[in-house]
């Protein structure tokens, strides 16, 4: 075989495998690990009022921001909170990671906290997403 022929086969060889080995990385690293679990805890109640705190514990890839959602059963508002901000849309409600919490290491936590007012019962909620994934771990 002519010697430039041969480094033409060993160049398009050499480019074919780079090809095809980035392409095989790339669809192993677009599938990201997910999973959380949510702590809910009621920790002060009074008529017409409460204060909870939350903690979120990431079980899947990192993540660098989130968005906690829930729904209220019971007609529960946040009306003050710290460590995240809160929206309520109806019974949904979000909340946001503030800037330095937004960062959560595989199994990592972050917690926030808030007051809250309701009017015949108050129970928890029994249902959480983070990022849009339910949150099922134990």
């Amino acid at each position: 075989m002519h010697p430039s022929r041969h480094r033409l086969i060993l160049l398009a060889a050499t480019t074919a495998a780079t090809v095809v080995a980035g392409t095989l990385g790339t669809v192993v690293a677009s599938a990201a690990a997910v999973g959380c679990r949510v702590d809910y805890q009621i920790t002060n109640q009074w008529q017409g009022g409460f204060g909870a705190n939350v903690t979120i514990t990431n079980l899947g890839d990192p993540v660098n921001g989130w968005a906690l959602t829930w729904s209220y059963a019971a007609g529960q508002q946040v009306t003050q909170a710290w460590n995240a901000t809160v929206t309520h849309s109806g019974a949904q409600v979000t909340a946001r990671n503030v800037d330095h919490n937004a960062a959560i290491a595989t199994n990592g936590s972050t917690s926030f906290g808030f007051n809250g007012s309701w009017t015949g019962s108050n129970p928890v909620p029994s249902s959480f997403a983070l990022n849009g994934t339910t949150c099922t771990g134990t």
